[in-house]
């Protein structure tokens, strides 16, 4: 009833797009972060809504991901463009101390 859902990975190349969703359930996002967790590396912020619509993002993604919530439908976005193979990883929304259960990106050369 209280969780976060993730959706939207798969197998993309080099330079594509691909959305994540985070569907939210019993909660309402003010603000929240995605992060990814590549193989054999710690779990990174990539970014988030950090209060009201203010945005913010890791260097590694900034000019290529951007981060947005539809309030009516209570879910976050994450929009992925220009994928880079190192942008591959597990990728979790969190809002406060929850965390969804993760959603794989790849992206091959």
């Amino acid at each position: 009833q209280v969780q976060l859902v993730e959706s939207g990975g798969g197998l993309v190349q080099a330079g594509g797009s691909l959305r994540l969703s985070c569907l939210a359930s019993g909660i309402k996002f003010d603000a929240m972060g995605w992060y990814r967790q590549a193989p054999g590396k710690q779990r990174e912020w990539v970014g988030g809504i950090i209060s009201r619509e203010n945005t913010n993002y890791a260097d590694s993604v900034k000019g290529r991901f951007t981060v947005s919530r539809d309030n009516a439908r209570n879910t976050a976005y994450l929009q992925m463009n220009s994928l880079k193979p190192e942008d591959t990883a597990v990728y979790y929304c969190r809002y406060r101390n929850l965390w969804g259960q993760g959603t794989l990106v790849t992206v091959s050369s």
